[in-house]
């Protein structure tokens, strides 16, 4: 029951936002009754905060595996590095253009005005920014003590959220798939000017 509320919600703060997302919707669309809905979750905020997070785990969870795959495949030459380092950042382009990534920025857009809201959207937010830095250090095989390493990761998340928010209002993906490649060649050159 609580899994058809989380997911219920996700979807409809993708299709209708914040504002048009509501207990009852949810509810009903969940096939739940009102009562256990609120058993679970007595507030839209407490919902929606929980459908996000669960997901967003969920998303994070399955890019973990994806990037140990990745990993787990040996890496000789400098084509089989610049073949990785674009396959990490198209993966990440993809997580950040999801349904997931849609309806947290939903909430994002509403924890501003909402101090309720951004108490606990805030410390996910934060939480999950670090998840996705620990995570796509470690699928670049990059070392961060390395002077421009850190800041050129987190300029790649940066690049990768801004293209997944231009993803919620058009369709861009062929326009998103040409930025990240280039983005790669220029990661995988500035990387390497840091590599021992």
């Amino acid at each position: 029951m609580r899994a058809r509320l989380l997911e219920a919600t996700v979807e409809l703060l993708v299709e209708r936002g914040f504002a048009g997302t509501s207990t009852t919707l949810v509810s009903e669309r969940a096939g739940v009754s009102r009562g256990a809905q609120l058993h679970h979750f007595p507030t839209k905020n407490d919902l929606v905060v929980a459908a996000v997070e669960h997901l967003t785990e969920r998303r994070g969870a399955e890019l973990s595996a994806a990037f140990a795959a990745l990993s787990a495949q040996p890496v000789d030459s400098a084509a089989g590095r610049r073949t990785r380092l674009r396959t990490v950042v198209e993966m990440l382009g993809d997580h950040f253009a999801s349904p997931v990534f849609a309806a947290a920025l939903e909430l994002w857009v509403a924890a501003r005005t909402d101090e309720a809201l951004l108490a606990a959207v805030g410390p996910l937010e934060q939480r999950v920014g670090r998840e996705a830095h620990r995570l796509t250090v470690a699928a670049l095989g990059v070392d961060e003590s390395r002077r421009g390493t850190r800041e050129l990761v987190q300029a790649t998340l940066d690049l990768v959220r801004g293209l997944g928010l231009a993803s919620t209002i058009t369709d861009d993906s062929a326009r998103r798939r040409r930025i990240l490649r280039e983005w790669a060649d220029v990661l995988d050159r500035q990387l390497d000017e840091e590599r021992p």
